[in-house]
């Protein structure tokens, strides 16, 4: 069987937000960490996952795991951006992509800035 991931040098990962949850038990509090993480190739594919455990280190490698199960394919550029305005919406929440000349950068923050940096996406 072929591997279906590339060498781990070729990814560029990046931990976006780990977050502490805890399950309230008759002896105390259980807690786990779930981990949201973001692979890209750096030449237009990228995926996020959700990982979760026991401990931090087992939550971002099932993260990473998961995140290169779920490759997706942006087009960009020949100057390494996205050919349009693209506006993604999810329940309140509204994120703005707009294309820009070279030089301008990444002007993005948070998770966004992960994410297009994974993709390979130079100015935006």
């Amino acid at each position: 069987m072929a591997n279906r991931y590339k060498d781990k040098s070729e990814y560029i990962e990046s931990v976006v937000n780990i977050n502490r949850v805890a399950k309230v038990v008759k002896g105390g509090q259980r807690f786990r960490f779930s981990t949201l993480v973001v692979v890209g190739d750096g030449n237009g594919k990228v995926g996020a996952a959700i990982g979760k455990a026991k401990d931090i280190r087992a939550s971002i490698e099932k993260g990473m795991s998961k995140a290169k199960d779920n490759l997706v394919e942006v087009s960009l550029t020949d100057d390494m951006t996205i050919p349009h305005t693209i506006v993604g919406k999810c329940g309140a929440g509204e994120v703005l992509l707009k294309p820009a000349g070279p030089g301008t950068g990444i002007i993005a923050g948070g998770p966004t800035r992960a994410v297009l940096a994974a993709v390979g996406v130079k100015n935006i």
